[in-house]
């Protein structure tokens, strides 16, 4: 299929039609993939069960994966294909690395527009609806159950830290650096995410977008949001997560329990 054609079936599934960039028109884009395309790992680990992936999938497997099995993915097939998607809209945009407790171990979009820069991260398992400004004076902060998401200004060297806060801890957190990078740079990076080791080979981590609330999956944990309560449900066994998954999401049952057959489970995305 022509690259054209593929992103037209891209902008087909998130429900929104093509127009010239805009600020409003980011929003919307930004507004469709959250909601449309769910963060999760079942398809990174199915992959690597039935290929032994070390790599993400084209794009066209991407999206074949949006549209047959409801599937997404991690950050860096998130990010990067709508990146691509955005670019090919006509929107200025760069894909660069951000640093956790690892250099380049997450990426996110910087658009610039109508003379101002912006973070896009759809790749983050969290609530981020819209660009979030990056020129800032003082920290951005988004608010939802019982989670602070904090953008703060660029340092010196044009960096940008996110930090997630809970009960006035900082759990979680990246720094977005400004250098525009090619997906093939992180190509070491992805294969060493798919070590037996690492976190997403122990874990499972699945989070929903809807219009006005969120569903997390984390293990055996489930949490339901709405941006002012949050309910959580302790799951019992592996069925249990199937069935879980499979009813917040709509991932294949048989996919499901074939991904997580021979995982621990013991991982935390927080540790």
């Amino acid at each position: 299929m022509p690259e054209s054609e593929t992103f037209e079936q891209y902008l087909s599934i998130l429900g929104v039609e093509p127009e010239p960039p805009s600020l409003d028109h980011l929003h919307r884009l930004v507004h469709a993939q959250l909601t449309r395309v769910p963060f999760e790992n079942i398809s990174k680990l199915y992959l690597k069960k039935t290929r032994g992936a070390s790599f993400i999938p084209s794009l066209e497997e991407y999206l074949d994966g949006i549209e047959r099995f409801h599937f997404g993915g991690t950050c860096y097939a998130n990010n990067s294909y709508f990146q691509a998607l955005l670019r090919h809209c006509g929107f200025d945009v760069s894909l660069c690395g951000a640093d956790m407790m690892r250099p380049d171990v997450h990426v996110v979009s910087a658009v610039r527009l109508e003379g101002r820069e912006y973070l896009v991260d759809v790749g983050y398992a969290s609530p981020f609806f819209g660009p979030l400004p990056r020129d800032l004076e003082e920290k951005h902060v988004i608010v939802f159950d019982d989670n602070r998401y904090e953008l703060h200004p660029q340092d010196t060297k044009g960096r940008s830290r996110m930090d997630q806060v809970r009960d006035g801890e900082i759990i979680h957190g990246y720094v977005a650096k400004p250098e525009p990078r090619d997906i093939g740079y992180f190509t070491d990076v992805i294969r060493d995410s798919y070590n037996d080791e690492q976190t997403f080979m122990n874990a499972v981590v699945v989070a929903r977008f809807f219009p006005d609330r969120t569903v997390r999956i984390h293990n055996y944990t489930v949490t339901e949001s709405t941006p002012n309560d949050a309910t959580t449900v302790q799951l019992a066994n592996k069925e249990e997560l199937v069935e879980a998954i499979v009813h917040h999401c709509g991932f294949p049952s048989d996919v499901v329990r074939e991904a997580v057959a021979d995982i621990a489970l013991e991982a935390d995305i927080y540790s």
